[in-house]
């Protein structure tokens, strides 16, 4: 048995490559072998967003606070709240953030395969993110 004690593992700020705004990692557990989960606690600030990218064993966030935009390439914008749980494919491409006006926190667990847990891509535009939500 393994217990990580709450402010034992240091926040770190989203990578400018990957992010865009302000944005905050908080570790929760990582994939020790066998295992292949990991799990983080991301909080996004007002505007803040992944760059596009997929994840090859898929991806599950948990919204647990404030109001949050997602989207998967070729679809609608679509807004998340607190007890929302969204699932993306295996290799779907996509992203996730803030609502420009409200901050959003969530879960975010992907598996790793081969080592790899997420491949990047192009960072959202401006347009693209301020296009209306369904």
């Amino acid at each position: 048995m393994e217990i990580k004690r709450i402010g034992t593992q240091p926040s770190g700020k989203g990578p400018s490559e990957y992010f865009t705004g302000t944005v905050r990692i908080d570790p929760l557990f990582g994939a020790p072998g066998p295992a292949r989960a990991a799990g983080a606690s991301v909080t996004f600030e007002p505007g803040g967003r992944t760059a596009w990218h997929t994840h090859p064993l898929g991806q599950t966030l948990i919204v647990t606070s404030g109001c949050g935009r997602v989207q998967r390439w070729g679809g609608p914008i679509v807004e998340i709240r607190p007890g929302d749980v969204v699932w993306f494919p295996p290799g779907e491409k996509h992203w996730h953030g803030a609502s420009p006006s409200t901050a959003m926190t969530h879960i975010a667990i992907q598996e790793h395969l081969d080592g790899k847990a997420v491949d990047w891509m192009e960072q959202v535009t401006d347009d693209q993110y301020n296009a209306q939500p369904d």
